[in-house]
């Protein structure tokens, strides 16, 4: 094997120019798809982060049939005390969980005394919310956010903000209906005001929860849903998985499922921009794999046309038609690993300069995102076994036909 190994790097060294120009479209191939994963990716992490980290956490707890109505924000679908103690007896056995929060979304109408709006709303325990929800206190773009939201203070929405000419420190009232019909109303100060986001909870209030249930005038301490933050993301499914078969079998009075468990991807429409993602890497990963089959077989095909004396000559002093097959596939071999290797040299490189050069971009109202393409260390290997693969199983079909030459016909080429 290793007296192979050594004619079939002597053989592409022959061919000097044939093999610069394989081995540089195997690269490229290579470098393509390393950019691509990385950058596109890093954008799908960065988003996926802003929704998760700033609004609706990794996943999200309701009282069953609440999701279905959300837009409504029913209050009849808040969880009671009781469930809520429930659940957190769940979550004290979880070490994947990191955070949670419990909250009180309402609808409510805004107004500055002059003119009015509608607006939604969160009320929230302040530590809980930003331990869940990290990346919230950044998006607060005037006023203070160290203690997130006080008691009789709002954080409300850039929208909302501009256009009823409202600033921090300003007295402004909520008026709000609770289950039973009846209204309240309760003054507030602007705490600050909250840049808005794409996505469900984007042009959302803040305030503080107990101020919340006051305004609603709850008995309880009822919540509507509760966040969740995980200390790993990948742990998600599983973590579902594990709540459905806790949480998700507990029954109500009328023995129908009391709780209902939603990833962020079911909950936010960016979900479906993940997948396009993910689908469009594996497109680009199809066109490497086609780039290297093309790019190799061709190399391969000429190799064995111009060398049939050679193959010829070799044939007739003995050598079996396997060992014949085996060179050209070794060949084929290291123009792959040659190639798979400057491409993810290249890569690399390319992808410090780029971290170095900081590329920032718009996304909805999100402005100023640093886009910070990472190459992992499996899509390296994936890659990498990809292109050796492919190189592989490209020269298979002319080292076969190379392997079956008639050694007779083969001398008598010219």
């Amino acid at each position: 094997m290793l007296k192979l190994l050594k004619i079939a790097a002597r053989n592409l060294l022959r061919y000097r120019r044939r093999t610069l120009l394989t081995t540089l479209l195997i690269t490229l191939g290579v470098v393509a798809m390393l950019l691509f994963v990385s950058t596109s990716g890093s954008f799908k992490q960065m988003m996926v982060g802003q929704i998760t980290d700033s609004m609706l956490g990794h996943l999200q707890i309701h009282k069953k049939g609440y999701v279905s109505s959300i837009d409504s924000l029913p209050l009849n679908l808040n969880m009671k005390p009781r469930m809520l103690e429930k659940v957190e007896e769940v979550f004290a056995e979880r070490d994947e969980i990191e955070a949670w929060s419990p909250r009180v979304k309402l609808g409510a109408m805004f107004s500055n005394f002059a003119q009015t709006t509608s607006v939604r709303l969160n009320g929230v325990d302040p530590e809980r919310e930003k331990a869940t929800c990290p990346e919230l206190p950044k998006r607060v773009i005037e006023g203070n956010a160290d203690n997130l939201v006080e008691r009789g203070k709002i954080l409300i929405p850039e929208l909302i903000a501009k256009g009823l000419s409202v600033k921090t420190g300003d007295a402004v009232v909520l008026v709000a209906t609770n289950k039973d019909g009846s209204v309240n109303g309760i003054n507030f100060v602007v705490q600050g005001v909250l840049e808005g986001v794409s996505g469900p909870g984007g042009r959302d209030g803040y305030l503080h929860i107990d101020d919340a249930r006051a305004l609603l005038r709850m008995d309880e301490n009822e919540v509507s849903e509760i966040a969740v933050r995980l200390k790993s993301p990948e742990t998600l499914d599983a973590l579902l998985k594990d709540l459905q078969g806790t949480l998700g079998e507990l029954r109500n009075q009328q023995g129908k499922p009391a709780f209902e468990m939603h990833g962020w991807d079911k909950l936010s429409p960016f979900a479906n921009i993940a997948k396009m993602i993910d689908l469009m890497t594996l497109f680009i990963k199809i066109m490497l794999v086609s780039i290297v089959l093309i790019s190799v077989m061709n190399v391969m095909i000429m190799a064995v046309y111009e060398r049939i004396r050679e193959i010829g000559t070799i044939a007739a002093m003995g050598t079996q038609p396997g060992s014949i097959l085996q060179l050209f596939v070794i060949e084929g071999l290291l123009l792959g690993i040659l190639g798979a290797a400057i491409g993810v040299l290249l890569s690399v490189i390319v992808v410090l300069v780029l971290q170095q050069v900081q590329i920032t971009f718009d996304f909805g109202r999100q402005s100023g995102l640093v886009l910070y393409p990472v190459i992992a260390f499996k899509d390296v290997v994936f890659a990498s076994l990809m292109v050796i693969f492919g190189a592989v199983l490209a020269s298979l079909q002319p080292a076969w036909k190379a392997s079956r030459m008639d050694p007779i016909e083969a001398l008598r080429h010219v």
